[in-house]
């Protein structure tokens, strides 16, 4: 059994060929997407985060909106780049989210990709201190926001407030308990995946990682989530951890998925997204059913993860994405044991 839910980049265009033209367009059909994959049964609705681009950006509003929306399904960010975040203020606002969406956050949060601008986090007011990098700071800041999210009073109280304080020091409000085991830290490295074990947090791994042995995406993410785990364990950590990984699948179920999808196989491929860091590209899934399966079967990460992240194509509707969750749960999952 696995949970299944999708991750959208919340694309907009205002090409005549985009069904997504506007940024309202973009956050409203998220809403209305989310709304809809719960009716279906799928277990998460995931956004992700880009800045500087047509694309979803603040997730605090939309989370809290589609908590609101919907009753039982998970609500997340597959990630938010830590590159940019005041881990405190991000806390309250994580906070009341969650206690919107009644306890149902599931908030990945990691260093974040190249960005749309040079070191656009210097325009958010962030630096890194000096020796550091700028993933050295979004590591700070994840730990900051961690901390925080224990709900363990750090400020000293105004003995002359203008309202009245309980004892003691204070804590950020509004606080929502449990908040903290719902952290995930995207992981595109064995050693960062390591670090977020004894941290404490959940694994996200994406549809590419920075490689580490020439092996195939799938084979790399599988031994960084064996990694994973053995660091969690390591650190004596009393609860089991939950590892997600996203993958682009289609089923071909009718006339109008094959003429979007069955344009041919696709492979993993090699290159580079930063300068001198060569990452591996995963392979995106389209066929009929029968066939995903049995390809489906081979994917080692996909077996290691409890979760599983259907990225969309935003940008063909609401109605067409929904059908794309259907058709995996419908036609995939219970083949493969998923449901």
């Amino acid at each position: 059994m696995k949970k299944i839910g999708f991750l959208s980049f919340g694309h907009w265009s205002p090409s005549s060929q985009s069904q997504t033209r506007s940024a309202s367009d973009a956050l409203l059909q998220s809403i209305d997407l989310a709304v809809a994959a719960e009716e279906l049964g799928a277990d998460g609705a995931y956004f992700r985060v880009h800045h500087f681009a047509r694309q979803l950006a603040s997730p605090f509003p939309l989370l809290a909106a589609v908590g609101a929306r919907t009753s039982r399904i998970e609500i997340g960010t597959a990630v938010i780049d830590m590159r940019y975040e005041n881990p405190l203020y991000m806390a309250e606002d994580a906070g009341a989210a969650d206690l919107i969406a009644g306890g149902r956050l599931q908030l990945g949060i990691s260093r974040g990709s190249p960005e749309q601008v040079i070191e656009g986090w210097r325009y958010f007011g962030y630096v890194p201190q000096d020796g550091k990098s700028d993933a050295d700071m979004a590591r700070n800041h994840a730990e900051v926001f961690l901390n925080v999210l224990r709900g363990e009073g750090f400020a000293q109280p105004n003995p002359r407030p203008m309202f009245p304080n309980p004892p003691g020091m204070l804590r950020l409000e509004p606080f929502s308990a449990g908040l903290r085991d719902r952290i995930w830290w995207g992981a595109a490295t064995n050693a960062t995946a390591e670090w977020a074990g004894k941290l404490g947090m959940n694994l996200q791994s994406s549809t590419l990682k920075f490689d580490e042995s020439g092996q195939p995406l799938h084979i790399q993410q599988a031994e960084q989530i064996r990694a994973y785990r053995a660091a969690w364990k390591e650190a004596g950590r009393a609860r089991e951890p939950r590892v997600s990984v996203s993958r682009s699948i289609f089923a071909l179920v009718n006339d109008r998925d094959r003429a979007y999808f069955g344009g041919g196989s696709s492979e993993d491929h090699f290159g580079y997204i930063e300068p001198e860091k060569l990452a591996v590209f995963g392979r995106s899934y389209a066929a009929e059913p029968d066939v995903l399966i049995d390809q489906l079967k081979e994917d080692e990460a996909i077996a290691e993860a409890d979760t599983l992240l259907l990225t969309v194509p935003n940008q063909l509707g609401v109605e067409y994405n929904a059908h794309v969750i259907e058709a995996i749960l419908k036609h995939v999952a219970p083949a493969l044991g998923w449901r």
